[in-house]
């Protein structure tokens, strides 16, 4: 399956929203309940243009003991930063820049499109979003990729299974890459003409291995083709004194570029999706 055109947003190319986010006027609509994290839903307007955005100040994040230092905005930017050079375009456009509570991360809302009717239901049952289920059979139906068993209450059991879909196999080697700490069901959102985007990627990059997920359903399978031409773009990108790298150096630690490289080279060298390492739950909790 071919990467999906890039969509414009009503006629504003993706160098056009960048542009419309970091330079427009922020207008807080109110705050986005549940989140950890302060997360503000805000229109943001330039030159006659006018999106709705998620705001996330700096002086909103919790600090976590694995990510103590106020720099959850700054991941965001830098996992669109790859997004963006692997040419999936899974993250919708993101920046820093400030705003009514100062410094934060400014990125486009995704209006979320349902899933096909079979798989909407049967993951409504459970609340789930549409590209994952719980299923009563051991083994995952045709389509589907097994994640692992879950309580269900009631001394019950479940089988949890997403999709057997290139997009979500694309994000499954983007989360590796960036080491995301929580892809949730959650942070799943189907979007117009195909495509689908992650969000919420403040626990990424660090460089110890953090990596949980619930896209572990092609856990030591062989990469794609097309995932293995990405990194190795992707590794030639991240060279010392390339603009990617220059840019990712303003976001995230030397340290952290270095175990960066490290895992897109130990990628390229295995030529299989990464297993669970052990040494971390797997899961992130709550899964959605």
């Amino acid at each position: 399956m071919p990467a999906p055109e890039r969509i414009p947003s009503r006629g504003l190319t993706e160098a056009g929203l960048r542009t419309l986010l970091a330079e427009g006027e922020l207008t807080v609509l109110g705050q986005v309940r549940g989140a950890s994290n302060a997360v503000l839903y805000c229109t943001v307007a330039y030159e006659g243009e006018e999106r709705t955005c998620v705001y996330k100040p700096v002086a909103g994040e919790q600090p976590l003991w694995d990510f103590p230092d106020g720099t959850l905005a700054q991941r965001e930017v830098a996992a669109y930063e790859i997004s963006e050079a692997t040419g999936w375009g899974l993250v919708p456009p993101t920046v820093l820049r400030e705003g009514p509570y100062g410094e934060g991360m400014c990125q486009l809302w995704i209006e979320a499109e349902p899933g096909n009717e079979a798989a909407e239901t049967a993951a409504s049952a459970h609340g789930l979003p549409p590209l994952l289920a719980l299923v009563e059979d051991d083994e995952p139906g045709d389509g589907w990729k097994a994640v692992g068993f879950a309580e269900v209450g009631e001394g019950r059991t479940a089988l949890l299974v997403h999709a057997d879909d290139p997009r979500l196999r694309r994000l499954a080697v983007l989360d590796a890459v960036i080491n995301n700490g929580d892809r949730k069901g959650g942070h799943l959102l189907p979007a117009e003409g195909g495509r689908l985007y992650g969000i919420d990627h403040g626990v990424t990059f660090n460089a110890d291995d953090k990596l949980r997920t619930l896209l572990w359903g092609w856990a030591g399978e062989p990469l794609t083709e097309e995932a293995t031409e990405v990194l190795d773009r992707l590794s030639a990108g991240l060279e010392p004194g390339t603009p990617l790298a220059t840019r990712l150096g303003e976001l995230i630690t030397a340290a952290e570029i270095e175990a960066l490289r490290g895992r897109v080279e130990n990628l390229r060298k295995s030529g299989r999706h990464p297993q669970p390492s052990g040494d971390w739950p797997p899961i992130p909790w709550p899964p959605v």
